[in-house]
């Protein structure tokens, strides 16, 4: 029988890590927010020479869209 060694504490707080922030960003696209460094990391990756909205930009921006803000329509309350 093979002698199994426990998991280390950093390992496993990592694993708690990675396992937290999969929950947190599943959440965070249940209610239409998108991972901004997602994003970041995929326009940096697809169009290099263009501009990488600040944080703040892109929280208006997918605001925006999920919301109809800025005369883009979509959902109204009232």
């Amino acid at each position: 029988m093979a002698d199994v060694k426990p998991s280390s504490d950093t390992t496993l707080r990592g694993r708690f890590r990675s396992l937290s922030r999969c929950f947190c960003d599943s959440a965070l696209l249940m209610v239409g927010m998108p991972n901004y460094d997602n994003y970041v990391a995929h326009v940096r990756a697809t169009h290099p020479d263009g501009p990488v909205m600040t944080y703040e930009e892109f929280f208006r921006d997918r605001q925006d869209a999920r919301y109809g803000g800025g005369g883009r329509g979509g959902f109204r309350c009232c």
